[in-house]
Formats: structure tokens, sequence, C-alpha cells
């Protein structure tokens, strides 16, 4: 018997999963690590979290299952999508990864544009420039932080940072590269126009391969470090979403699956490139050899629900571990009691802002219509239904693109509910189906890996020997009939919001304004590197000018103070000789002072 091991690499953690060549889970194990939020709506994590529970995972599979490593044939990865992760030259991480729900880079992305020209941009990478993309991370990077982005050597997705430490290849593949908004989608190579007007170097990414081709071997030095055999081939794998696609079987026309992960996502398959011009969903290559896919996405669903438990569930929590059980298990009973409608009340899942169909990195989450009888059961039926309706949003405009799916597969902690599932079929109105195998994207790759090691020809050859329909949810016709109503009403809630969500996000910026961190600034101080504290509060300054033109908060007294700091940075930039006055003013420590002076006086000017 052969074997091949698919690895899911998430944002809560990593999964990895042992199979034989007929699909069968042999063994499985999870590693969670933390997200970090430095800033309100930014997200990181540290890549070297993600490379400890691969390696730890991998070795723990091969050690229950207790199949010898030669007979294990093939690995795939896959991965949550996005996420930037830069090196140096030796491979060191030189920052957290800035990963797919961070929403810092909204300046970029109108950057972005401007260079590159939004229609031609959606012409070559079939999307509009969007925060959670990779494009506008760099970007982001390179203004804010360009210390760092001289330092990079290698620029890597999530997944290919493990594929690296795996193999030591610097490689992507079509599915993933898709979501950096620097491929170009049609030919599924690395656009070079699209990199030159970024000014981003094409030697900083890796090798494009399609999903199951072979992108290297395991090294000794992994090997000795997962137990894995020395050469044991790893192919392309997959993001995310292309991964389960292939683990519920979605890879031909007419087939799609929504999934609840941390994200939300509605995917439909597709054998010709289709784009929205307006943006509201993305078209990617899918994981099958010269096909696509197209899909709409929710920031916040599985994500919204887990808020809420942390958050507000803590005895559920307890309760569920003396008893054994999921605490989701427990959740989902309290939801059910509640009823449709969860007693009038609503919840926008915009925790982390919002792609399909709103595109808005200031949206946030709200309860509308809570009130005194409501209670836990109500609001957590009212993030459930949200969740669903903002991926009822997601195949709206899938139908308006001629996208009609006429198969429904759940995958995801949510597809795991019946209740939700039952909620999905009756919104969508068609049946919503879950697959024998609960392994999704790490079934999917490897799938993948049994391809690459042609245990089978071709994927499709794979999945239709592999995966089977497990469950059958069909719509109840009455309650289609009153969540539309719900529904209608949801749909209202965001155009009516939209304005508070910029005044909200002009808020956050004075907020900033305020609370900057003075820690680098200390340490230079400490060490006296006052020319380098001068540049690191100019880049500050710099922000906040284009911030405060931004939210239209310039007055004049800001205006004087930003021309005289403009005209004193020049003065000593100049290389025209200066008096004695004029030098003793420009010593490195006194002009700091100044800086920082005019700095301090700008927050108590906004305060």
């Amino acid at each position: 018997m052969r074997y091949v091991i698919g690895i899911d690499l998430g944002t809560s953690g990593t999964k990895t999963v042992l199979f034989d060549e007929n699909g069968v889970t042999m063994a499985s194990a999870l590693v969670e690590y933390p997200m970090y939020q430095p800033q309100n709506g930014w997200a990181e994590q540290d890549p070297e979290d993600w490379w400890h529970a691969a390696r730890d995972t991998i070795r723990t599979v091969i050690e229950k299952s207790g199949v010898c490593n030669r007979d294990i044939v093939g690995i795939g990865i896959s991965g949550q999508m996005h996420g930037l992760v830069m090196l140096d030259e030796n491979n060191n991480v030189l920052r957290p990864s800035i990963i797919w729900c961070d929403q810092r880079t909204a300046e970029e992305c109108e950057d972005i544009e401007r260079l590159v020209g939004r229609e031609r941009l959606i012409e070559i990478t079939a999307n509009p420039a969007l925060t959670g993309f990779t494009a506008s991370k760099i970007m982001w990077v390179k203004k804010h932080e360009p210390e760092i982005y001289a330092k990079c050597a290698h620029i890597l997705l999530p997944k290919d940072y493990v594929r690296l430490m795996l193999t030591g290849e610097y490689a992507t593949e079509v599915s993933d590269a898709s979501g950096m908004q620097l491929l170009d989608i049609a030919n599924r190579v690395w656009s070079l126009e699209v990199l030159e007007k970024l000014d981003i170097s094409i030697d900083l990414l890796g090798e494009v391969y399609e999903s199951p081709d072979i992108t290297g071997y395991i090294s000794e030095e992994a090997a000795e470090a997962t137990g894995l055999y020395m050469g044991t081939p790893v192919v392309g794998g997959a993001g995310d979403n292309a991964a389960a696609a292939i683990g519920t079987g979605t890879v031909n026309d007419g087939d799609a699956f929504t999934t609840i992960g941390t994200s939300g996502v509605v995917f439909a398959h597709t054998k010709e490139m289709i784009i929205d011009p307006a943006g509201r969903v993305h078209t990617f290559c899918c994981a099958v050899p010269g096909e696509w896919h197209v899909m709409g996405v929710t920031q916040g669903a599985g994500l919204s629900l887990r808020w809420f438990r942390d958050t507000f569930c803590a005895d559920i929590v307890a309760n569920a571990k003396n008893e054994g059980v999921d605490p989701y298990q427990i959740m989902d009973a309290m939801a059910e009691k509640s009823g449709i409608s969860a007693r009038k009340l609503l919840f926008l899942p915009y925790l982390m802002g919002e792609r399909t169909p709103h595109l808005d990195p200031n949206a946030r989450g709200a309860f509308i219509g809570l009130s005194a009888i409501h209670d836990r059961g109500d609001m957590i039926r009212a993030i459930m239904e949200g969740v669903s309706y903002s991926l009822m949003d997601c195949l709206n405009v899938l139908d308006e693109m001629g996208v009609n799916p006429n198969k429904m597969l759940a995958c995801g902690g949510g597809g795991s509910s019946p209740l939700w599932r039952q909620m999905l079929s009756d919104i969508y109105g068609m049946n919503v189906m879950t697959v024998d195998s609960k392994e999704g994207p790490a079934l999917g790759v490897a799938i993948l890996a049994m391809v690459g090691a042609d245990i089978y020809k071709t994927v499709p050859e794979a999945c239709e020997k592999i995966i089977r329909i497990k469950t059958t949810t069909e719509p109840i016709v009455k309650n289609n009939r009153n969540y539309a109503a719900v529904y209608a009403r949801y749909r209202a809630l965001y155009p009516h919001l939209k304005e508070d969500y910029k005044d909200l996000a002009k808020m956050e910026f004075y907020e900033y304004i305020v609370r900057y961190t003075d820690e680098d600034l200390a340490k230079y101080e400490e060490e006296k590197m006052f020319a380098r504290a001068t540049k690191r509060l100019f880049r500050e300054l710099d922000e906040n000018h284009k911030l405060m033109e931004k939210y239209g908060v310039l007055d004049t007294y800001l205006t004087e103070t930003f021309e005289m700091l403009d005209m004193f940075r020049g003065v000593q930039m100049n290389e025209k000789v200066l008096d004695a006055g004029q030098k003793e003013f420009f010593e490195p420590e006194k002009y700091y002072r100044y800086v920082r002076m005019t700095r301090d006086n700008i927050r108590k000017h906004l305060s």
C-alpha cells in the first residue's frame, strides 16, 4: 500500500493527515498557534510557528500510524492564502507575516490601482487591488519599513515557507499565487507588467508550478526533523479553498462548495476564465491544471462565532471540556432554540472588514435590534444567520456572472454543524451535501500528491475514485420564505452604515496619533542613534500627514507645522555650507529633539 501526507496550514492551527492511496485516513494531528493584532484591523503570525507545527504534526502522524516512511510517496501542502513572508539572503524571517485578514493597506491599494490602472489590473490579475492580497502588503512594507524591504531576498506565501523548510526550494503554485495580485491569471505566470509598475523584482518570487507538479524533495535536514524519508517528493499543493475544492470533488462545471472556516467562501469551478468587472468576487487559477474558479469571500465567518465563544462563553467552554464535548455543539443547541430571525436580532459579520460584495476594509461588525429580551442563544443564532446571509451575497454575485451551481457541498468547521447546513440549504434554496471525509483541504492536497506520484493520472479521475457523498440536507420551503424576509432586511443595513464606518475609521486615526508607540525612539535615544531616531520620526510624521489629508483634518497650524518641518529637513539634507549656528542646530541630537518636540505638539493639537 502507498501513502501520502496532506498538510493544511490554517489560521488557527496546522493539521497534518496521513492517507492511504484510497483516501482513507490513517492518522492525523493538529497543533494550534496564535494570531497577533498589534493594532485594530491588523493581523500577523510568526512563520516559525507554522514550520514547528508542520514539523511536529508530520512526525506525530508517522509515529501514530506505524507506516514505514519509505511507503509515503508524496506530500501536499494547503495554506491560508495572501500572507506575506519576507526572508533575508540566509532565509531568516525579517518580520512577522502580515496575513490574509489584515486590513492596514487601503492606501497601498489606491497606489496599486494608480500605478497599474484599475481596469488593467483586473484584466491581468482578474481582481481589483484588495487589502487582503499580498501585493498591497509588499507595498506597505516598502513604504513603512524600507529598512526591512532593503534586506528582503525572498518573498513567499505561508505554505511555501513550509515547503522551503521541507525541500530548500523557493516555489509556489498557481492557485495560491493567484492571490498575490502579481500573477497573470489567464497565462498562469508572473506578470512582468505588474511587477515593473510596482517596482517589485521578479527575483524575489519563487518559481510557479501547477498544483500537482513536483516542486522539490524532502531534504536531509527536514527528514531528520520530521521522520520523513529523504527524497520524498513534495507537490505544488494549493491555497486553502482550492485544496478544499479538490477535497470535496468540486472539479467540474456546475460544482460548488461553501466553506465556513475562519473566513467563509462560496466557491464555483469553471473551465473558462470569468471575471466580475466590479471585482466583488475573485477569479483564480484552480488546482486542476488549465482551469479556474470563482469565489466570493466573507472575512469573518467562523471567526465571528469563535470571537463570541472566546469573549462571552468561557463557562460553556469549561462545561464542554468537563463533559468531553465540543463547545460548538452546546452553542448550536442554544441557537436552535432561538429560531429563525433570532427574535428579530441581526448580525453583520464584518469584524475584519469585508470583501464580497462590499470591498470595504472599514466595515465593522454589528448587532442590530439587540434588546433586553435577547440572550446568548439569540446572539449565537444571529451570528450564524448573519454569516449565512453574507455567503448568500456571494452566491448572488456568482449568479449575476452566469455561474449557476447545481451542486453545493459544505465543508470547514461550520460545515460539520447540522444546524448551519440546514440554515444554508434553507437560505440558498438548494440541497447542501457533505462528503465522507472531513479532512477537506488536507485530503485535497493529498489527492494532488497522489497525482504527482502517478497513483492517478488526473485530478478529476482521483476525485471520482476517492470522494463519496455522505449527507444531503434539503431546503424546507417554509424556512426559505422566512429567511428571505430577514435577508432583505439584512441587505438594507450596510448602505445605511457605510458612512458611519468611514467616520469610525477616522476616529481610529485619531487614536493612532495619540497612542503611537515610543519604544523604538527610547531604544534609539539610549543608544544615542539620533539620526536613525529622526528618520523614524519623519516616517511617522509623513504617514500622519497623508492620513490627515485623507480625512480632511489639516488646519492652518498643522499645515504650517508640516511646511516648516519640510523646510528644515531640506536644509539638513542640502549640501551647501552651513554657518556655525546652523551647524550647531543640525547636530543629530539637537535636530532630533526639535523634530520630536514638533511631533508631540501635533499630538497635543489633535487631542
